[in-house]
């Protein structure tokens, strides 16, 4: 198979997979619980619960022109994996709306506690959303939109998203009770989070700075006997001005209290600054695919 082929086919399973995930959260769990969403998405579920229109023809209508427009603007190159993932997206809810005319196994609504639909609702959209952004996709909808502002307001994408999603959310208190949309802002929230766990990485490291004017000994140390790679940086303080080095070094969360005992048994005053890693590639690590 082409190279090429095989490129894009890993990016489009994956999108095809984050839209099922994300179908199966509206339907199973959005819609027969009176929950909302924002963007695209939610204007289809507002217009389901006022006017009973399928959510599988309303995505797809409301998002063709702002396919057109973004085409335009944006360019096909851009473009050709959001029309995939929102076509995607529709084809997965007509079939779960197919489905669940004929049986309501896949429905979890009465008999539930709506904590709990809440937050199966959360994870779901949000790992569905998760897996389709991480792989180039969108469901398409608000963020075309969002793209082009961002192009010649300045304002950040977040920001335009976020206002239409609050301004979506806050037309649906007209036609759905107050705690449903207390619930919707929770399922809002583990979505996003979960969005944001999916996109930075499941694997999470520790990066250590180390100030020290011992670099050259604790870098062949952590080399030799942690198997990991060092960067050395020339330094020189700004009040004493004596020179150091900076020893930058990336390694396993597992790995942390070995690399600062190994550090503190060669220079007791060394200065350690530890950072969050959320995702990590390269040798010793992971690869990018």
């Amino acid at each position: 198979m082409n190279i090429k082929w095989v490129s894009v086919l890993k990016q489009i399973l994956p999108i095809t997979i984050g839209a099922a995930l994300y179908a199966f959260g509206l339907q199973c769990f959005v819609i027969p619980n009176q929950l909302m969403e924002g963007g695209v998405t939610g204007i289809a579920v507002l217009l389901n619960y006022v006017f009973q229109f399928p959510m599988s023809v309303t995505t797809l209508v409301i998002n063709i022109p702002l396919f057109l427009i973004g085409w335009k603007i944006l360019g096909s190159k851009k473009m050709i994996y959001t029309i995939y993932g929102s076509v995607a997206l529709s084809g997965f809810l007509a079939i779960l709306e197919a489905y669940s005319q004929l049986t309501s196994i896949i429905s979890f609504e009465n008999g539930y506690d709506p904590m709990l639909i809440v937050l199966y609702a959360g994870v779901t959209l949000g790992a569905g959303l998760g897996i389709v952004f991480r792989f180039g996709g969108t469901t398409g909808g608000i963020d075309i939109i969002a793209r082009i502002l961002s192009r010649w307001k300045g304002f950040s994408m977040g920001q335009i998203i976020l206002v239409f999603d609050a301004i979506i959310i806050g037309i649906s208190i007209f036609y759905i009770s107050l705690d449903k949309i207390l619930y919707t802002l929770v399922m809002v929230f583990i979505a996003s989070k979960m969005i944001d766990f999916i996109q930075n990485g499941a694997y999470s490291a520790k990066a250590f700075s180390i100030i020290t004017e011992n670099g050259e000994r604790i870098a062949e140390r952590v080399t030799q006997e942690m198997d990991r790679g060092v960067t050395i940086l020339p330094a020189k303080g700004a009040y004493s001005g004596s020179t150091k080095k900076v020893v930058y070094c990336v390694v396993a969360r597992s790995e942390t209290h070995r690399l600062k005992q190994l550090v503190r048994n060669i220079d007791p005053k060394a200065f350690i600054v530890i950072h969050e890693v959320q995702d990590v590639l390269g040798e010793g690590f992971k690869e990018e695919d």
